[in-house]
Order: structure tokens, then C-alpha cells, then sequence
């Protein structure tokens, strides 16, 4: 059966997109990347927040079509497929089937079953997660020379805006020998470079170890022949410990570099958002890691907009930017979703007032990316080429400071042909609010 599929939203939902490809190419099934080719399709959506549900909405919408020529079968995945499942399938009478986190080991069942009615829907077997064993059947959606490893399932966290612990259940870590036997099958692959993700990463290993142990698999994971970079996303500084810094600190194939989401920079904030830090315990996390390594690029985002948010508390988050001068952040307008403790609180504020902050927290970060991009001049850079610009006849990559899809890039000419995941030196010549400029040293 020929199956179109579309994945949407974060990494942690590409990972399990990969892993649904790859089940259903060891059942026969073929991948189309034309939607007039299917016989099925499968969407893997977003529910985050209310955008991320309108544009799943409207993507199933718009391949709900497709039903009317060849396509058989219209699956609807992933997070939508759990909060608002049945009202999925009551609303867009195309889709066939729901298919949750909790069910995927069922996929391949689920595509032979369908017939393009409900009806004909028999109940699922081996209704569970995918196991470790699946994951090794991954097929990267990701450029060849690196992937997304995703350590673990679920948060415990609780943060009062999120809808995830409701969504993805607790916080589950995955072994640290199937994380290993996976890795290793990628870099068979030709991945170069793992990004390490999961909702809390610094949690890694807790539930199942009774410590935090993803300084242990940094260790494990540099050991694997072939994979050049360790990058880590997602590290809530409130569990950042003493080891993770040293790991990063002495470990060649960690980049200095991590996503640390800290979502607001005044402490009465983070209390109401449920965080169980301080903006001061936030500076001492930043102090320890710039004191370990003076280099360490540091990202986070931040969400603007909170209910209670009164014009103090955010002058007190811009000052906070200001003092930290974070190399890489995101801004979002607080989403009221429903069924979290923040939806009910009072002190909502509007769209206007949201999105003027927004603005201004963004148009004060591009001064200090600006300022920051303009320091580097000069330096010489190891570069992965991510790719090739034909029109403006340049290549695009990435140092250890950059993250792919969310930072900034490399761009520089080369009289010789480069291939994607190929490693060189760049000497940085110009930069902009968030890229920078060079030359290709021999």
C-alpha cells in the first residue's frame, strides 16, 4: 500500500514519525511523497497550544480530499489524536482512525484494517507504545548526517500552561542501552551529529536509575564510531547537576551548547507558571555553566503574556535578558489552553497587550544576537555544511552554536564541491541579527 505521510509539530513527534515509517516499510508498505499516490494517509499532528491544534486541523482538512480519489484510509496521529480525539472524528467524518502515543505499536494492523470505513474497523490488537526494538526501524526524515534521539516520554513537571503531562503521561526514560543501540544504527547510517531531546532532558534517567543519568549517556553515546557531535536540548535549569556541566565541560564531543527553556526572568511569574526555580536560581544555573565553559552558547525561550503579567513583572523579565544576554531565545504570546490550571486563572490579558510585548522582547534579543554575531568576526569556526544555495551559489552550515531549524547559519562560498555533513573551517568575516558570514579556510 503506497501511504502519504505529513508530521507536524516538534522533534519528539518527528521521532515518532520516523519510527511509524519505518514499521510500516518493514510491513511493505511504501513511502509516496505525492498525496494523489496514497492509499492511505497518516497525519501525525501537533495539540500543544491552540495554533499548533489550528494547523493540524486545517492539514487534515485539506488532505481529508484526497479521499474522494485513490486514498482508502485517512489516519489522524499523535497528540490531537488524545485531547481531542473524538471530537476528530465527529467533525471531519473523512478521518477513519485515531491512533494514540499509547497505540502505535498497532500501526501496521491499523493500515491493513482499513477499508475506508469505521465500520469495517476491527479492534486493535497489542494496544501499546512502541518499544526499543521499533525504534531501531527508524527511517530519518532528517538530512542524513544528523538526527533527533529522543531519551524520553512524558513530563513530570507540571508547569501550569502546559497541556503535555495531560497529553504524554509521566515522564518515562528510555534505557540507556537502547538509546545506544539506536545511535549506533544511525551513525551506520551516516548521522554525524545527535540532538538529544525529550521534554526535560536533565531529568534523563531518574525514574528509571534513581539519579539523573544523561551525563552517563553522553559518555556512552561519544563512544560510537563515527558521531562527531552531542547536542542538548531542552534542559530545564532547575535539575541542571554538577555532573552534566563537568560531562559537557571535558567531553570533545558535547558541543557547548544547550537549549535551556526558562519561559519567564521574574520570580513571581515563575511561581504562578508553576516552575519550581527562581530567576536567581535561573543566573546561578547561567554562572555555573559560563564558568565551566566561557564559550557555551545558551538558548531558552520565553513566554510573554502570562496572566498577572502587570507592566512591572515584565520590565523586571527585560532586565533579566538584558542581564544574561542569552545568545539564542524564542518569544511566544501566552496560548490560554483549555484544562490547565493557568486557563482558570485571573488577570487574563489580551491579544494587543501580548503581542506588543512580544515585540519588544524580540526587538531587544536581535540587539544583543546583532551585537553577539558582530564579536565573532574573526574567529575561525568548525562548520557541518548543511547545504547548498544554487541561486546565490553559496553553502549554508552550522557551528557547535547552532541547533537545526531554531538558530541561525554559516554562509560562505567554496571553489571545490562540499557534501552535506562534511566538517571544515570557516573564519568568520561579517554577521547579521542571527547569521554570520566567511571564508573557507584550506
Amino acid at each position: 500500500m503506497n501511504i502519504y505521510f505529513l508530521s507536524l509539530g516538534c522533534d519528539k513527534n518527528l521521532v515518532d514519525s520516523e519510527m511509524l515509517l519505518g514499521l510500516l516499510a518493514e510491513a511493505g508498505h511504501q513511502l509516496v511523497f505525492d498525496e494523489e499516490e496514497a492509499d492511505a494517509i497518516i497525519v501525525n499532528t501537533c495539540s500543544f497550544i491552540a495554533d499548533a491544534t489550528d494547523e493540524s486541523v486545517q492539514q487534515t482538512l485539506r488532505l481529508a480530499e484526497y479521499k474522494a480519489g485513490r486514498c482508502k484510509a485517512l489516519v489522524v496521529a499523535g497528540c490531537m489524536a488524545v485531547r481531542y480525539g473524538e471530537e476528530t472524528l465527529e467533525e471531519i467524518p473523512e478521518v477513519d482512525a485515531i491512533i494514540t502515543p499509547d497505540e502505535y505499536k498497532s500501526i501496521v494492523h491499523l493500515i491493513d484494517k482499513l477499508s475506508g470505513t469505521r465500520n469495517n474497523l476491527s479492534e486493535l490488537p497489542n494496544k501499546q507504545p512502541a518499544d526499543e526494538s521499533d525504534y531501531l526501524k527508524r527511517i530519518p526524515a532528517t538530512p542524513q548526517h544528523f538526527a533527533y534521539l529522543k531519551i524520553a516520554e512524558g513530563c513530570d513537571n507540571c508547569c501550569t500552561y502546559c497541556t503535555i503531562p495531560s497529553i504524554r503521561g509521566r515522564y518515562i526514560s528510555r534505557s540507556i542501552e537502547g538509546l545506544v543501540s539506536e545511535a549506533q544504527v544511525l551513525a551506520k547510517k551516516g548521522v554525524k551529529e545527535l540532538i538529544l531531546v525529550a521534554q526535560d532532558t536533565a531529568l534523563y534517567g531518574k525514574d528509571l536509575y534513581g539519579e539523573p543519568q544523561l551525563h552517563v549517556l553522553l559518555q556512552k553515546l561519544s563512544n560510537i564510531d563515527g558521531m562527531i557531535r552531542l547536542r542538548i536540548m531542552y534542559c530545564y535549569p532547575e535539575h541542571l547537576t554538577d555532573e552534566l556541566v563537568s560531562e559537557m565541560a571535558n567531553n570533545p564531543k558535547v558541543c557547548h551548547y544547550l537549549d535551556m527553556p526558562i519561559q519567564h526572568g521574574c520570580s513571581s511569574v515563575l511561581k504562578r507558571m508553576g516552575r519550581q526555580g527562581t530567576s536567581e536560581d535561573i543566573k546561578t544555573a547561567v554562572t555555573k555553566l559560563r564558568d565551566a565553559m566561557p564559550d557555551i552558547v545558551l538558548r531558552t525561550s520565553i513566554i510573554v503574556g502570562f496572566p498577572g503579567e502587570t507592566d512591572e513583572e515584565f520590565d523586571e523579565l527585560l532586565q533579566f535578558i538584558r542581564d544574561i544576554r542569552f545568545d539564542r531565545l524564542g518569544v511566544f504570546a501566552y496560548s490560554r489552553e483549555d484544562g490547565t490550571p493557568a486557563a482558570k486563572m485571573k488577570g487574563q490579558l489580551t491579544k494587543a497587550v501580548k503581542q506588543d510585548r512580544l515585540k519588544q522582547l524580540m526587538r531587544l534579543q536581535q540587539r544583543i544576537s546583532a551585537e553577539k554575531c558582530q564579536a565573532l568576526i574573526g574567529q575561525e569556526l568548525e562548520v557541518v555544511v548543511d547545504g547548498y544555495l544554487p541561486a546565490d551559489g553559496i553553502y549554508c552550515g552550522r557551528s557547535f552554536m547552532d541547533s537545526y531549524d531554531v538558530d541561525g547559519l554559516v554562509f560562505f562560498e567554496s571553489d571545490r564541491e562540499l557534501m552535506a555533513g562534511e566538517l571544515c573551517r570557516v573564519k568568520v568575516t561579517g554577521g547579521s541579527e542571527y547569521d554570520l558570514k566567511g571564508e573557507l579556510l584550506p
